[in-house]
């Protein structure tokens, strides 16, 4: 009977031991990690506030390394080594064609549910947790609202000629706005009208920019009068520094990119990376971004709490963002090396 209840207690203290060891595991596969790496192309004094907060909360410090154009290619470049954890910010189409490439890991964040299909991957790959307008836009002191352009084609006319400036194509912005252009345009006429267009749009351009905050400085001085941004650096430029700026809601549509958040595959810091995409789409963080720094949320419960201008509708461009993807690359090195006159660039 002893020998029985001995028998008894060592199985119970063994099973006692396999439950303790199984979740001291599971505490640290869950555990965050001290750092997490992000690969991205917004802004310095944005990234630098949702840092603040992240690590507020989390403990987790954050090192934002700024790509720009240059984003997709290092991640691409880093596939079997990854050296970051997150990548933040860029278009759906660059998106879908990493996600097809196998880079991205599967995350679930909070807020999934709440957030439009139109703005994510079905597959839970990558999340779009801003709006992007992208706008044609005008200075009222230079030209008025009868004679400023009304849609994209306007700008191939030769009465605007060396009165418009935009981005250079290392200008995430203005590589989704190319690629928009040619979408459309092959769409609705043919892909050798499409590059026709960006041919004559080039003839026209008097200086392509690789600092927004330069090409703003020419348009306040009154160097350029029309050019192509993303809305909230419009609104900034004009309630900030009061520019006399007007924005055109173009007859066939503006280029809306969705900027987006993934986590990447093999990541150093994968539970870090985790909790950044579930942070950062959140809607508190959604409204804080909105209202500090101009960004338009793609959840509702933050667009609520948001400035009132942003709940504005502009229409916008018909284009297939998957076909985007799958030509962007190819695309913006032919606008690069056939369209460009690189004597018109400013850096």
């Amino acid at each position: 009977m002893k020998r029985k209840i001995a028998v008894v207690l060592l199985t119970v203290a063994m099973l006692l031991s396999l439950v303790a060891c199984s979740n001291d595991n599971t505490s640290k596969s869950d555990k965050l990690e001290d750092t997490l790496v992000v690969y991205t192309t917004h802004g310095e004094d944005m990234l630098g506030a949702i840092s603040e907060e992240f690590t507020k909360e989390t403990g987790v410090n954050v090192e934002f390394i700024n790509l720009k154009g240059e984003l997709a290619d290092r991640v691409r470049s880093e596939k079997d080594n990854p050296q970051a954890d997150i990548m933040f910010g860029g278009d759906t189409s660059t998106y879908m064609q990493l996600k097809e490439e196998g880079l991205y890991e599967k995350t679930e964040p909070s807020w999934n549910n709440e957030l439009d299909k139109s703005y994510k991957d079905s597959d839970g790959y990558w999340y779009g947790t801003i709006k992007t307008p992208v706008m044609m836009f005008y200075n009222t002191k230079l030209l008025s609202a009868d004679k400023a352009p009304k849609d994209w084609s306007d700008l191939t006319k030769e009465e605007y000629k060396d009165l418009i400036v935009t981005r250079d194509s290392l200008s995430s912005s203005m590589r989704s706005t190319i690629s928009n252009l040619i979408n459309y345009y092959s769409n609705t006429k043919s892909e050798e009208e499409a590059w026709k267009y960006l041919e004559d749009l080039n003839k026209n351009i008097k200086n392509y920019y690789n600092s927004g905050s330069v090409m703003y400085s020419a348009i306040g001085k009154g160097e350029a009068t029309i050019s192509v941004a993303v809305l909230s650096d419009i609104i900034e430029n004009k309630e900030k520094n009061n520019m006399p700026l007007e924005v055109v809601d173009a007859e066939s549509g503006s280029v809306v990119i969705t900027d987006c958040v993934a986590a990447l595959k093999n990541a150093p810091h994968p539970n870090a990376a985790a909790k950044f995409v579930d942070f950062v789409g959140s809607a508190k963080v959604q409204a804080m971004v909105a209202n500090d720094f101009n960004r338009i949320p793609t959840l509702d419960s933050a667009l609520k709490d948001s400035p009132k201008w942003m709940s504005k509708e502009y229409k916008a461009m018909d284009v297939d963002w998957s076909v985007i993807g799958k030509n962007q690359s190819n695309w913006i090195e032919k606008w690069e090396t056939d369209i460009i006159d690189n004597n018109k660039t400013i850096k």
